[in-house]
């Protein structure tokens, strides 16, 4: 690969966001009352939001940063309802009633994409494209075979293959047709436009602060505004307020990394997963006259002590071994919350809160859970039922099935609890430019960083959420917490998770 150096110099960039550019929508400043107020920005919020008003309900979508950053803004796009191999483990676990309400509202999503693209003309790189689960050993074709014939009598479109057009070897492939790609950013700012105006509203740089429960809810920001509203949706990534306990127990965080390839031959017109570990995630972008190759994988539970460096590394050295590989210009990481049993929350945020309404843990499958999200609340909200709400019901009663991975997930989870508050880490307070580290200083454990003009800043690493203890992420330059997913920049500020507020800082400005 041409000038690796330059590569690792440069910051970590999402092409979807680096092509787009930024909005401008106002933050709000005035109280307001709509039909239905939507926290969240992504896919999910835009598509509640989008849907809604075309029911003639008057929204607000709020947006704690920019619109479609967050997620949605660091996905591979796959427009697909094949999300691994689940539908065998869907009808074991669930029963085939169920697990066809999956496959149905996913497939559903992906035609209610195309339908909106087609009926507002949007411009978004919208393609085709059949979807691969391919397999590399021996012992994994019975599998594919197995989740074929379970797909298949989900009614997708599936099928066994041997033929996949990856210039290496596979021993078989799971087949959906029927899929498709775009260009996530381009399809949610043409969606965000027809929102705004007649009534409903977008808003940028709006964190919810407080709900205060309805109906009617209150919702305050951190500016001091209310947003009244008949109806609330949380589409925030993760629950933000109110009784989250059962969400605090069902969810945990898992991270990903993805590179743009420039190669001198193309990537066969299809999408592709690999269905062993560590996995590998590939799809073509237009870019330039010619075309990017997106390459993901190396996901870890997120705030785990590894090198995101060498997770990037590994991408890398894939896609030379497998592709005539010229330039990545592009490089970026993303989080997402998967649940226990492996199927989103999309419906009532609980018994005792009637017209609030959670979306979250898609696992990396948010284009079309995402979407289905948007569908199944709708109907919630205007019909009063949605026929996929049993499979997705934030409140199914499946922990007995899920009992396992429960105690594998919080118990690494509560380790981290008690992790580095006696003090840990390294003694001496020397840093280089750009790094970060654990430091030890006053026997306390502090968390320290030296930008590139040689400030110093100091954070305390206990995350202030539930207190769990941080760790450095040296690739995105952030603070990441290991037990629910919260994220922080080096001064301490809140990118991401279940947390509202930063963490206790002090910055020396010139250190010796």
């Amino acid at each position: 690969m041409g000038n690796k150096q330059g590569f690792w110099e440069k910051p970590t960039q999402s092409y979807w966001i680096a092509s787009t550019g930024d909005t401008n929508y106002p933050g709000v400043k005035e109280n307001l009352k709509v039909d239905a107020l939507i926290a969240g920005g992504g896919i999910t919020g835009i598509s509640c939001a989008y849907l809604l008003k075309k029911e003639g309900l008057k929204v607000a979508l709020l947006e704690a940063d920019g619109i479609s950053k967050g997620a949605t803004g660091h996905t591979t796009a796959k427009i697909s309802s094949q999300h691994r191999l689940i539908y065998s483990r869907l009808i074991q676990q669930f029963g085939e009633e169920r697990a066809r309400q999956y496959a149905q509202a996913n497939e559903r999503a992906i035609l209610e994409i195309k339908n909106i693209v087609r009926e507002n003309n949007i411009d978004c790189d919208l393609m085709d494209r059949p979807a691969f689960v391919y397999t590399e050993k021996e012992e994994n074709i019975q599998r594919i075979e197995e989740e074929a014939g379970a797909a298949s009598d989900m009614g997708i479109k599936a099928s066994f293959t041997e033929e996949t057009g990856l210039p290496f070897p596979v021993k078989a492939a799971l087949r959906f047709d029927g899929q498709a790609q775009f260009h996530p950013r381009k399809y949610l700012l043409a969606l965000i436009e027809i929102i705004a105006g007649e009534g409903s509203h977008v808003f940028e740089d709006s964190k919810v602060v407080q709900v205060k429960e309805g109906p009617p809810y209150r919702v305050l920001t951190a500016e001091g505004v209310e947003i009244t509203a008949d109806h609330l949706i949380i589409a925030t990534h993760y629950p933000l307020t109110g009784r989250v306990l059962p969400y605090v127990v069902r969810l945990y965080a898992d991270r990903s990394y993805i590179i743009a390839v420039k190669a001198k031959k193309p990537l066969p017109p299809g999408m592709y997963l690999r269905a062993e570990y560590p996995g590998r995630s590939l799809r073509s972008q237009p870019f330039e006259g010619g075309e990017l190759i997106l390459l993901g994988g190396e996901n870890h539970k997120t705030g785990q002590e590894v090198s995101a460096l060498e997770r990037y590394q590994n991408l890398v050295s894939f896609a030379e071994e497998n592709f005539q590989v010229e330039e990545v210009p592009y490089r970026w990481s993303t989080q997402d919350y998967r649940t226990m049993d492996g199927v989103p929350f999309i419906g009532h945020y609980s018994s005792a809160t009637p017209q609030k309404y959670v979306a979250t843990g898609f696992g990396k499958w948010g284009m079309t859970n995402g979407t289905a999200a948007g569908l199944i609340i709708r109907d919630l909200i205007v019909k009063g039922k949605s026929p996929w709400q049993e499979v997705y019901d934030p409140m199914r009663k499946t922990f007995r099935q899920s009992i396992k991975r429960f105690f594998i997930e919080n118990l690494n989870v509560a380790s981290h609890f008690v992790k580095g508050k006696i003090s840990r880490g390294e003694k001496e307070l020397e840093l280089e430019k750009g790094q970060g580290k654990v430091l030890n200083i006053e026997g306390k454990r502090k968390g320290a960083y030296r930008d590139e003009d040689g400030k110093l800043y100091l954070v305390d690493t206990t995350c202030t959420h539930l207190g769990c203890e941080l760790n450095w992420n040296s690739a995105e330059k952030s603070w990441d917490c290991p037990c629910h997913g919260a994220r922080f920049t080096y001064k301490g500020e809140v990118i991401e998770g279940p947390v509202m507020k930063p963490l206790r800082v002090k910055m020396k400005k010139n250190p010796q």
